[in-house]
C-alpha cells in the first residue's frame, strides 16, 4: 500500500492534516482534495460568511465526485474538540444530530479533510434554529429551459424585490440555475417562510407567465419554463451555499455575482480554477449580506389576500 503523503496546513490558530492530497478529485482538470482545500482557503472570508453559525450539511465525496456521495448530517466521534456544532431536531423521526456549525474556517478546511465538497447549511442559525434568518429563492430551469431565460426571471424577481424594498444577493447554483438570497428577520418560522416565498413566486409567474412557473408536481412543469422553486425554505431543505464547490467533474461553484452580471454570466464559468482569482479581484460579493433584513409581512400579506397555506 502507498505511504499517505499528508500535508498539514495552517488555518487560523489550527493545523489541519490532509491526508491523500494527490487524490483526484474531480476529473475533467484533474484537481485533488489538496486543491479543494486550498480553494476553500482562497475564498475564506466568503465561505465561512455564508456558513457562520448555520447547521450544515455535508455532502461527502471520499473517493472524489466520480464515486459515492455521501450525505452526512452528524459530526463524527473523534472530531477535534475545537470543532463547534449545533443540536438540530428531526420531528419525523423524533431524533436529533449535531450537525457541523461553521465559525471559522478551520471548520471548513476539516471538513474537506473528511472528504466534503459540497456544504448545504440551514437557512436559520445556531441562536433559534427553527426561525430562518434566510430566504432562498431558487431559480430552477427545466430541462428544456435556455439559460436565458433564467436571466430573464431572475431580472423580474429583481424588480419585484425593489418594489417590496428587499435587497437580494445573487449567485450562480453551480448548476443550470441562479439563487438570490435574502436577510429577512428571524420572527417566522420555516411554514411561514414557506408561505412568504411562495406568494413571491406566484407574482413572479404572474409577471412573467412565458418564462415562470410555481407548478409543484415536476411531471405537470412545461420542461421550458423556470421553476421558481419556493418548497427551498422548508424546514430541514438546503442548497449549496455561497462559495461551495459543486460534487460535478469540472468542479463548479455556487458563486456570488453583481446584478449587472446576470446577462453575462454563463453556468460554467465560475470552477475552482477561476473563483479565486475574481475573488481576490473583487472580494466577496456578498460581503454586505448580513447589514440589513426585510420584514415578509407585505409578502404574508400576500399569501393570505391568495390563499396561500
Amino acid at each position: 500500500m502507498a505511504k499517505d503523503s499528508a500535508v498539514e496546513l495552517a488555518v487560523g490558530e489550527h493545523t489541519v492534516r490532509i491526508s491523500h492530497p494527490d487524490r483526484v478529485y474531480f476529473p475533467a482538470r484533474g484537481e485533488t482534495k489538496l486543491d479543494l482545500a486550498r480553494y476553500y482557503l482562497s475564498v475564506g472570508d466568503g465561505i465561512v460568511r455564508a456558513l457562520r453559525e448555520r447547521p450544515c450539511m455535508l455532502h461527502r465525496f471520499p473517493s472524489g465526485v466520480s464515486g459515492d456521495k455521501v450525505h452526512q448530517k452528524r459530526v463524527p466521534a473523534g472530531a477535534p474538540r475545537w470543532l463547534e456544532t449545533v443540536r438540530v431536531h428531526f420531528p419525523r423521526y423524533d431524533r436529533h444530530a449535531d450537525e457541523l456549525c461553521v465559525t471559522e474556517l478551520a471548520h471548513v478546511i476539516w471538513a474537506v479533510q473528511m472528504s466534503t465538497v459540497e456544504f448545504h447549511p440551514w437557512n436559520s442559525r445556531r441562536a433559534d434554529t427553527e426561525k430562518p434568518d434566510e430566504w432562498r429563492i431558487d431559480l430552477d430551469p427545466g430541462p428544456a429551459a435556455p439559460f436565458s431565460r433564467v436571466r430573464r426571471v431572475a431580472h423580474v424577481a429583481h424588480e419585484v424585490l425593489d418594489e417590496l424594498g428587499a435587497t437580494g444577493w445573487p449567485k450562480t447554483s453551480g448548476g443550470s440555475g441562479l439563487h438570490i438570497y435574502v436577510r429577512i428577520e428571524p420572527r417566522w418560522g420555516f411554514a411561514e417562510v414557506r408561505r412568504a416565498a411562495l406568494a413571491f413566486a406566484r407574482e413572479v409567474e404572474r409577471r412573467a407567465p412565458e418564462d415562470a412557473t410555481t407548478t409543484w408536481w415536476r411531471k405537470d412543469r412545461d420542461p421550458a419554463l423556470v421553476f421558481v422553486d419556493y418548497n427551498q425554505n422548508a424546514r430541514d431543505h438546503t442548497i449549496a451555499s455561497a462559495y461551495s464547490v459543486r460534487g460535478v467533474p469540472d468542479a463548479t461553484v455556487s458563486a456570488p455575482i453583481r446584478w449587472d452580471e446576470v446577462d453575462e454570466v454563463e453556468p460554467g464559468d465560475c470552477t475552482i480554477a477561476t473563483v479565486p482569482a475574481r475573488f481576490a479581484r473583487l472580494g466577496d460579493l456578498h460581503a454586505g449580506i448580513d447589514d440589513t433584513a426585510y420584514s415578509l409581512e407585505t409578502l404574508l400579506a400576500w399569501a393570505d389576500r391568495d390563499g396561500l397555506e
